[in-house]
């Protein structure tokens, strides 16, 4: 008796963005390589065949970003290569680590207070509109000690950049809103950079115009792109990540409970949650040459998107993977958050995200404040979280009860 395989839906299909989980596995099971037509990309789902496509630089570039990203914001470091990479790494990294990062962290513990302090003592609020959406934009505007009122202009940037970025449909809306930041976004990031040149301060442009290796230093377009990297990076994808940590505590009370009696575990429900969940779905990069993958050839010069979400699911890699489990001991803690991670989120290998060691924090003190002042936080009666997105996921609203108990 032949067991049929399941038809595999169109990954741009409505069924598909319901429930990608479900497809995920077929893609797993049986369509480890699948070839969308529409797209023309490949898709790789198994974690050792997506982890291999992020380590193996020589095989798979960057390239993509180049009609992704650079349209928009300029050539950044994670579509580079070779010297070029290793200098421009280099410069950037002391900024985001180090003891700048040490001398941030506070700031952004603060920021966190004082955002919750914000919120009403009780009734039913949606946490993305008036807490996730807006920290981590918050936090990258006291890095670059910019005015507050001009928070909504970066939201808006990063929106779009976002959008353009996952453009699978070439839809022309969103490349007209992306060729609007274009414009609207160096005009303003241009000039500033150039008076923290004339003027320094301790902010991160002033630090990313001083830096210097080699005798290289980064021009006012690099730094511009740069930060439009940054505004993609540390923006939507560290708000779905510390919203949808928050809906899956939620889901399983026991967890919950646990990171509540020690905000140490709140960590623990981070990197879960990264696995389970991972904010960035898919990330993409481009074949160099003809090469294997999952008993299928890629062709050259073609797109290849690594499914996280996928990979981050595979029964082959990790021990009951559909189960959101803050315990598992297939994860290492200590190495979360580097490239060496064993998920995949922050992809692998030389492009490791730089901004993780932040990503982190910016969660961990999000998920303890919030969770200290609100003991009673539940679902509002009747609400179901509903998760969107294709490249980037994520709850589309967290309407919840601050308290306290009926």
């Amino acid at each position: 008796m032949t067991t049929s395989i399941p038809v595999m839906p169109d990954i741009l299909s409505d069924e598909f963005a319901r429930d990608p989980h479900k497809y995920y596995k077929i893609m797993r099971d049986h369509y480890p390589l699948l070839h969308h037509e529409a797209s023309g990309y490949y898709f790789v789902s198994r974690f050792d065949d997506v982890a291999r496509v992020y380590r193996d630089s020589d095989a798979f570039s960057n390239e993509n970003y180049a009609f992704q990203m650079e349209p928009v914001i300029g050539r950044t470091v994670i579509q580079m290569s070779g010297r070029e990479h290793t200098i421009n790494r280099q410069l950037i990294t002391p900024a985001l680590r180090g003891s700048y990062l040490d001398d941030l962290l506070p700031q952004v513990d603060q920021l966190a207070t004082d955002m919750i302090a914000a919120l009403p003592e009780s009734g039913a609020v949606d946490v993305i509109e008036n807490f996730t959406k807006w920290f981590p934009i918050n936090v990258i505007v006291k890095m670059l000690d910019l005015p507050k009122e001009d928070l909504s202009k970066f939201h808006e940037w990063y929106s779009s950049l976002m959008a353009f970025l996952a453009n699978l449909t070439q839809d022309p809306e969103i490349h007209a809103w992306g060729m609007r930041t274009q414009q609207e976004y160096p005009a303003y990031i241009l000039p500033l950079i150039a008076e923290r040149r004339r003027n320094p301060g301790n902010d991160l442009i002033s630090r990313l115009c001083q830096a210097e290796l080699e005798g290289e230093q980064l021009s006012d377009e690099q730094i511009k792109a740069l930060i439009g990297l940054l505004l993609i990076a540390g923006g939507e994808t560290t708000d779905k990540a510390i919203a949808s940590t928050i809906k899956h505590l939620l889901q399983h009370p026991d967890q919950l409970e646990a990171v509540r009696a020690n905000p140490a575990l709140a960590t623990n429900a981070l990197v879960e949650n990264l696995r389970y969940h991972p904010p960035v779905q898919i990330i993409l990069r481009t074949a160099t040459a003809d090469v294997e993958v999952a008993g299928g050839i890629i062709p050259a010069n073609s797109v290849v998107a690594c499914v996280n979400g996928a990979a981050n699911r595979d029964e082959r890699r990790y021990e009951d993977p559909d189960k959101f489990d803050i315990f598992r001991e297939d994860i290492a803690m200590d190495r979360a958050f580097a490239g060496a991670a064993d998920h995949i989120a922050f992809a692998l290998g030389r492009h490791f995200c730089v901004g993780s060691l932040l990503a982190k924090r910016e969660a961990e003190t999000a998920l303890t404040q919030l969770f200290a002042k609100y003991p009673n936080l539940r679902f509002a009666d009747g609400f179901e979280p509903v998760d969107v997105g294709l490249f980037t996921r994520g709850p589309e609203k967290l309407l919840l009860e601050l308290g306290p108990e009926r």
